[in-house]
Protein backbone atom coordinates (compact mmCIF):
# COMPACT_ATOMS: atom_id res chain seq x y z
CA UNK A 1 0.00 0.00 0.00
CA UNK A 2 2.83 2.12 0.55
CA UNK A 3 4.47 1.77 -2.70
CA UNK A 4 0.88 2.38 -4.21
CA UNK A 5 0.68 5.79 -2.16
CA UNK A 6 4.13 6.54 -3.33
CA UNK A 7 3.29 6.46 -7.20
CA UNK A 8 0.35 8.19 -6.61
CA UNK A 9 2.22 11.18 -4.95
CA UNK A 10 4.17 11.24 -8.08
CA UNK A 11 1.99 10.78 -10.35
CA UNK A 12 0.50 14.13 -12.20
CA UNK A 13 -2.79 14.55 -12.43
CA UNK A 14 -3.25 12.50 -15.88
CA UNK A 15 -1.59 9.88 -14.45
CA UNK A 16 -4.53 10.08 -11.71
CA UNK A 17 -7.21 10.26 -13.40
CA UNK A 18 -6.00 6.97 -16.14
CA UNK A 19 -5.82 4.98 -12.31
CA UNK A 20 -9.15 6.44 -11.49
CA UNK A 21 -10.69 5.60 -14.65
CA UNK A 22 -9.07 1.94 -14.62
CA UNK A 23 -10.20 1.79 -10.98
CA UNK A 24 -13.76 3.12 -12.15
CA UNK A 25 -13.88 0.04 -14.92
CA UNK A 26 -12.63 -2.86 -12.64
CA UNK A 27 -15.22 -2.43 -9.73
CA UNK A 28 -17.85 -1.75 -12.83
CA UNK A 29 -16.64 -5.11 -14.13
CA UNK A 30 -17.14 -6.92 -10.97
CA UNK A 31 -19.90 -5.96 -10.05
CA UNK A 32 -21.40 -6.71 -13.38
CA UNK A 33 -19.46 -9.91 -12.91
CA UNK A 34 -20.71 -11.04 -9.23
CA UNK A 35 -24.44 -10.08 -10.96
CA UNK A 36 -24.48 -11.90 -13.88
CA UNK A 37 -23.14 -15.13 -12.34
CA UNK A 38 -25.97 -14.36 -9.60
CA UNK A 39 -28.42 -13.93 -12.19
CA UNK A 40 -27.78 -16.31 -15.01
CA UNK A 41 -27.39 -19.44 -12.12
CA UNK A 42 -31.12 -18.59 -10.79
CA UNK A 43 -31.76 -18.69 -14.92
CA UNK A 44 -30.73 -22.37 -15.36
CA UNK A 45 -31.86 -23.89 -12.83
CA UNK A 46 -35.52 -21.80 -13.21
CA UNK A 47 -35.48 -23.11 -16.42
CA UNK A 48 -34.29 -26.49 -15.81
CA UNK A 49 -37.29 -26.94 -13.40
CA UNK A 50 -39.89 -24.84 -14.27
CA UNK A 51 -40.46 -26.30 -18.14
CA UNK A 52 -40.95 -30.07 -16.62
CA UNK A 53 -43.22 -28.47 -14.28
CA UNK A 54 -45.33 -26.53 -16.51
CA UNK A 55 -45.69 -29.80 -18.96
CA UNK A 56 -46.46 -32.10 -16.02
CA UNK A 57 -49.41 -29.52 -15.02
CA UNK A 58 -53.26 -30.94 -15.29
CA UNK A 59 -54.34 -27.93 -16.23
CA UNK A 60 -53.19 -24.41 -17.73
CA UNK A 61 -53.93 -22.80 -14.52
CA UNK A 62 -51.90 -25.13 -12.41
CA UNK A 63 -49.07 -24.72 -15.15
CA UNK A 64 -49.38 -20.73 -14.94
CA UNK A 65 -49.08 -21.11 -11.37
CA UNK A 66 -46.03 -23.31 -11.11
CA UNK A 67 -44.15 -21.11 -13.96
CA UNK A 68 -45.15 -18.19 -11.68
CA UNK A 69 -43.49 -19.42 -8.55
CA UNK A 70 -40.71 -21.12 -10.02
CA UNK A 71 -39.58 -18.47 -12.91
CA UNK A 72 -37.40 -16.09 -10.13
CA UNK A 73 -36.03 -14.23 -13.41
CA UNK A 74 -39.43 -14.27 -15.15
CA UNK A 75 -38.31 -15.37 -18.63
CA UNK A 76 -40.79 -18.18 -19.11
CA UNK A 77 -44.18 -16.51 -17.55
CA UNK A 78 -43.92 -13.38 -20.27
CA UNK A 79 -43.98 -15.92 -23.03
CA UNK A 80 -46.79 -18.18 -21.80
CA UNK A 81 -49.25 -15.12 -21.23
CA UNK A 82 -48.04 -13.63 -24.64
CA UNK A 83 -49.34 -17.35 -26.04
CA UNK A 84 -52.55 -17.31 -24.13
CA UNK A 85 -53.46 -13.67 -23.89
CA UNK A 86 -55.08 -13.01 -26.51
CA UNK A 87 -54.79 -9.32 -28.68
CA UNK A 88 -57.15 -6.36 -28.17
CA UNK A 89 -59.74 -6.58 -30.12
CA UNK A 90 -59.82 -3.63 -32.84
CA UNK A 91 -56.19 -3.61 -33.22
CA UNK A 92 -54.22 -4.44 -36.04
CA UNK A 93 -52.56 -7.15 -34.35
CA UNK A 94 -56.19 -8.67 -34.15
CA UNK A 95 -56.92 -8.71 -37.36
CA UNK A 96 -53.88 -11.02 -38.89
CA UNK A 97 -53.83 -14.82 -38.52
CA UNK A 98 -53.49 -16.70 -35.45
CA UNK A 99 -50.33 -18.17 -36.22
CA UNK A 100 -48.84 -14.48 -37.58
CA UNK A 101 -50.26 -13.01 -33.92
CA UNK A 102 -48.49 -15.77 -31.62
CA UNK A 103 -45.23 -15.71 -33.57
CA UNK A 104 -45.14 -12.03 -33.36
CA UNK A 105 -46.49 -12.09 -29.34
CA UNK A 106 -43.80 -14.63 -28.65
CA UNK A 107 -40.99 -12.91 -30.62
CA UNK A 108 -41.63 -9.94 -28.45
CA UNK A 109 -41.82 -11.66 -24.86
CA UNK A 110 -38.68 -13.79 -26.01
CA UNK A 111 -36.72 -10.67 -26.67
CA UNK A 112 -37.49 -8.94 -23.29
CA UNK A 113 -36.32 -12.03 -21.63
CA UNK A 114 -33.37 -12.20 -23.60
CA UNK A 115 -32.29 -8.25 -23.10
CA UNK A 116 -32.72 -9.36 -19.11
CA UNK A 117 -30.85 -12.08 -19.03
CA UNK A 118 -27.54 -10.07 -21.64
CA UNK A 119 -27.62 -6.88 -19.79
CA UNK A 120 -24.44 -6.11 -19.15
CA UNK A 121 -22.28 -8.26 -21.96
CA UNK A 122 -21.96 -4.70 -24.21
CA UNK A 123 -20.44 -3.32 -21.03
CA UNK A 124 -18.37 -6.35 -20.52
CA UNK A 125 -16.67 -6.29 -23.82
CA UNK A 126 -15.80 -2.55 -24.37
CA UNK A 127 -14.16 -3.16 -20.45
CA UNK A 128 -12.17 -6.21 -22.20
CA UNK A 129 -11.12 -4.62 -24.89
CA UNK A 130 -10.44 -0.87 -23.81
CA UNK A 131 -8.76 -1.67 -20.81
CA UNK A 132 -5.69 -2.05 -21.87
CA UNK A 133 -5.35 0.66 -23.99
CA UNK A 134 -5.83 2.91 -21.37
CA UNK A 135 -3.15 1.14 -19.16
CA UNK A 136 -1.24 1.62 -22.29
CA UNK A 137 -1.61 5.34 -22.45
CA UNK A 138 -0.56 5.83 -18.90
CA UNK A 139 2.36 3.91 -19.70
CA UNK A 140 2.93 6.32 -22.54
CA UNK A 141 2.19 9.41 -20.35
CA UNK A 142 4.29 7.96 -17.21
CA UNK A 143 7.47 7.29 -19.79
CA UNK A 144 7.27 11.06 -21.24
CA UNK A 145 6.66 12.06 -17.40
CA UNK A 146 9.79 10.59 -16.74
CA UNK A 147 11.52 12.18 -19.77
CA UNK A 148 10.52 15.34 -19.00
CA UNK A 149 11.53 15.03 -15.11
CA UNK A 150 15.12 14.10 -16.72
CA UNK A 151 14.71 17.12 -19.12
CA UNK A 152 14.13 19.30 -16.14
CA UNK A 153 16.71 17.49 -13.78
CA UNK A 154 19.51 17.69 -16.35
CA UNK A 155 20.99 14.43 -15.02
CA UNK A 156 20.04 10.83 -15.20
CA UNK A 157 19.96 9.51 -12.02
CA UNK A 158 18.49 6.55 -11.33
CA UNK A 159 16.30 8.23 -8.36
CA UNK A 160 14.84 10.39 -11.47
CA UNK A 161 13.83 7.07 -13.70
CA UNK A 162 12.68 4.44 -11.39
CA UNK A 163 9.54 6.15 -9.66
CA UNK A 164 8.27 6.85 -13.34
CA UNK A 165 9.04 3.77 -14.73
CA UNK A 166 7.81 1.82 -12.17
CA UNK A 167 4.32 4.05 -13.04
CA UNK A 168 4.79 2.78 -16.58
CA UNK A 169 4.77 -0.89 -15.61
CA UNK A 170 1.91 -0.46 -13.25
CA UNK A 171 -0.30 1.39 -15.63
CA UNK A 172 0.48 -1.60 -18.07
CA UNK A 173 -0.06 -4.24 -15.39
CA UNK A 174 -3.44 -2.67 -13.89
CA UNK A 175 -4.87 -2.46 -17.64
CA UNK A 176 -4.11 -6.33 -17.91
CA UNK A 177 -5.48 -7.10 -14.76
CA UNK A 178 -8.76 -4.97 -15.78
CA UNK A 179 -9.30 -6.69 -19.23
CA UNK A 180 -8.87 -10.56 -18.28
CA UNK A 181 -11.62 -10.92 -16.12
CA UNK A 182 -14.04 -8.73 -18.16
CA UNK A 183 -13.29 -11.01 -21.63
CA UNK A 184 -13.68 -14.64 -19.44
CA UNK A 185 -16.37 -13.28 -18.17
CA UNK A 186 -17.65 -11.94 -21.75
CA UNK A 187 -17.27 -15.23 -23.13
CA UNK A 188 -18.38 -17.60 -20.33
CA UNK A 189 -21.69 -15.53 -20.05
CA UNK A 190 -22.36 -15.57 -23.14
CA UNK A 191 -21.80 -19.30 -23.33
CA UNK A 192 -24.09 -19.72 -20.27
CA UNK A 193 -27.02 -16.72 -22.07
CA UNK A 194 -26.75 -18.87 -25.81
CA UNK A 195 -27.71 -22.18 -23.66
CA UNK A 196 -30.79 -20.30 -22.04
CA UNK A 197 -31.63 -18.91 -25.09
CA UNK A 198 -31.98 -22.22 -26.95
CA UNK A 199 -34.44 -23.55 -24.17
CA UNK A 200 -36.48 -20.33 -24.08
CA UNK A 201 -36.73 -20.78 -27.89
CA UNK A 202 -37.90 -24.25 -27.57
CA UNK A 203 -40.28 -23.46 -25.04
CA UNK A 204 -41.53 -20.62 -27.06
CA UNK A 205 -42.12 -22.70 -29.85
CA UNK A 206 -43.75 -25.52 -28.09
CA UNK A 207 -46.17 -22.91 -26.38
CA UNK A 208 -46.78 -21.92 -30.21
CA UNK A 209 -47.87 -25.25 -31.25
CA UNK A 210 -49.97 -25.82 -28.17
CA UNK A 211 -51.85 -22.93 -28.89
CA UNK A 212 -52.71 -23.43 -32.28
CA UNK A 213 -53.81 -27.21 -31.57
CA UNK A 214 -55.71 -25.52 -29.04
CA UNK A 215 -57.65 -23.61 -31.20
CA UNK A 216 -57.58 -26.41 -34.18
CA UNK A 217 -60.03 -28.97 -31.65
CA UNK A 218 -61.82 -26.25 -29.87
Amino acid sequence: MQGLAHFWDMGDAVGRAVALLLLAMSVAAWVLILWKAWVLRRADADIARAVPAFWDAASLDEARARLAALDRERVLLPLLEAAVVPPAAGTLEARGALASQLTRRLRDALHRGLAHLQFGQVILASIGSTAPFVGLFGTVWAIYHALAGIAAAGSMGIDKVSGPVGEALLMTAAGIAVAVPAVLAYNVFGKRVAVCEAELEGFAHDLREMALDATRTA
